[in-house]
């Protein structure tokens, strides 16, 4: 049973400020004592990372796509359990989706899904009373996404502000909220956008606060956390790690010693979700972090790895210095030891980056590119791994701006047919290593076979 009472903040457009009004909503509640549950519409890994430095509680991503929507009310339910509150930031424009597939994996569809109503936080910068029939055409688009009200953002003044006021009067929804332009709201951004909290420290807190205390000014809180209530219960019992492997074919989760898997973290790889390490653990791994940047020597005991997405091309010099931690990765890797890198990660295993040495996991040359790859990708297994068994299909999407020479090893990780045919990644001895970002929650076999991979070592 959902019962969490709980709010999505939509917009007509990417830019329009949600993650500053989400985060900042998050903020606001938590530091009146409530306990908020953060959550991200969409595969999205650096928002989550403010909402959860918002919170104090792990970011969650809710995407239709990758996990189908089958899983959205369960995950939700999940992530909130005990909760006061549940904040949904929302992903590009409220009815925007994966392309051509109508409005699978948009906030619409979310919201739907959660019954939730949505507040829709409109960039009022550059109008005044168009902003009346900008909101009537969302509200009235889809009769079965409930709009509860509009937070304006980006207002310049007075009279600016009871401007807007006034052509909203007759749109029969409130104004919840009036943020100004204010530039300490704002968080800097790069190629992949924002940049992580992890790299940003106590920037990254300083910005947080002053997001809340920009909301908590211009919000109405008490009118926005009745308006959360209003969200019926849903009868969806919640995802539980533990569960999910258990069902599979394969049998229980074997006795015995808990392998060590070795996850990297740290300022270079950030990306991850969190339902991968509960899975890991729940399939019978002691899941343990280590910093690339930072430790010289893998965990003691290490039986598998697991390089997530990040950044390394912003560090490659710092990684490419951590000679003891390369040389450990690759003996390890070379012995058979199960190693799951995505993107980041398969940068990672390269034989360098952008001139760099790296781990020489892999014989391919990694480097910057000026062309954004980005979109959902449906993938085939080509051949066993430690991941999937061949013909496995699993969902997930690419978002980078590096480029992998050779593109896919003598044995690839994937075959793709969207947007064009194609072999990617490689599986070599016990790796598999692949630009392909996947959610362990939609085929949590992925996490038990893993475990047992490490467990026969």
């Amino acid at each position: 049973m959902v019962s969490a009472p709980r709010l999505v903040i939509a917009a007509p457009a990417s830019n329009s400020g949600k993650t500053t009004v989400a985060t900042g909503l998050m903020a606001a509640f938590a530091a009146r004592g409530l306990a908020v549950s953060p959550h991200k519409v969409g595969p999205d890994y650096i928002d989550p990372g403010y909402h959860s430095l918002a919170t104090g509680r792990p970011g969650r991503n809710l995407d239709a796509y990758m996990c189908g929507p089958e899983l959205i009310a369960p995950l939700f339910a999940h992530g909130s359990a005990g909760c006061d509150l549940a904040v949904v930031e929302g992903v590009m424009g409220l009815y925007d989706g994966a392309s051509g597939q109508g409005e699978l994996a948009s906030t619409a569809q979310v919201a739907k899904l959660l019954k939730a109503p949505v507040v829709l936080v409109v960039d009022a910068s550059s109008q005044s009373r168009s902003v009346a029939a900008l909101v009537h055409g969302f509200a009235s688009w889809d009769p079965q996404v409930r709009i509860g009200g509009v937070i304006l953002n980006k207002v310049a003044s007075d009279r600016h502000e009871a401007l807007l006021r006034d052509a909203l009067d007759e749109s029969g929804l409130p104004v919840l909220g009036v943020i100004r332009r204010a530039p300490q709201v704002a968080t800097p951004s790069r190629h992949l956008g924002l940049v992580p909290v992890a790299e940003r420290g106590a920037e990254a807190v300083d910005a947080v606060r002053a997001m809340g205390e920009r909301v908590r000014a211009g919000c109405d809180l008490d009118a926005l956390m009745a308006l959360a209530r209003t969200a019926p219960a849903l009868p969806d019992a919640p995802w539980e790690p533990a569960y999910a492997p258990a069902r599979e074919a394969s049998g229980p989760v074997a006795d015995g010693p808990r392998p060590v898997v070795a996850v990297a973290g740290g300022a270079a790889f950030t990306f991850a979700y969190p339902e991968h390490a509960e899975l890991l653990a729940a399939a019978g791994a002691e899941v343990v972090t280590f910093d690339p940047l930072r430790d010289e020597k893998l965990p003691a005991g290490t039986a598998g790895i697991v390089v997530g997405g990040g950044f390394p091309e912003v560090y490659a010099p710092e990684l490419s210095a951590n000679e003891p931690l390369r040389r450990a990765v690759t003996e390890l890797a070379r012995g058979g030891a199960p190693v799951a890198a995505e993107c980041a990660g398969l940068l990672y295993l390269a034989r360098e980056l952008d001139g760099k040495p790296m781990c020489g996991v892999l014989d391919a040359e990694a480097r910057m590119s000026g062309r954004l790859t980005l979109g959902y990708r449906q993938a085939v297994a080509v051949s066993d791994s430690v991941l999937a068994v061949a013909g496995t299909r699993m969902r997930g999407h690419e978002f980078h701006r590096t480029v992998l020479e050779p593109g896919a090893g003598s044995t690839p990780a994937w075959g793709m047919h969207q947007p064009e045919r194609r072999v990617e990644g490689y599986v070599e001895r016990g790796v598999h290593a692949s630009y392909l970002h996947t959610h362990w929650a939609a085929s949590p076999e992925v996490a038990r076979r893993f475990v047992a991979h490490c467990r026969a070592r």
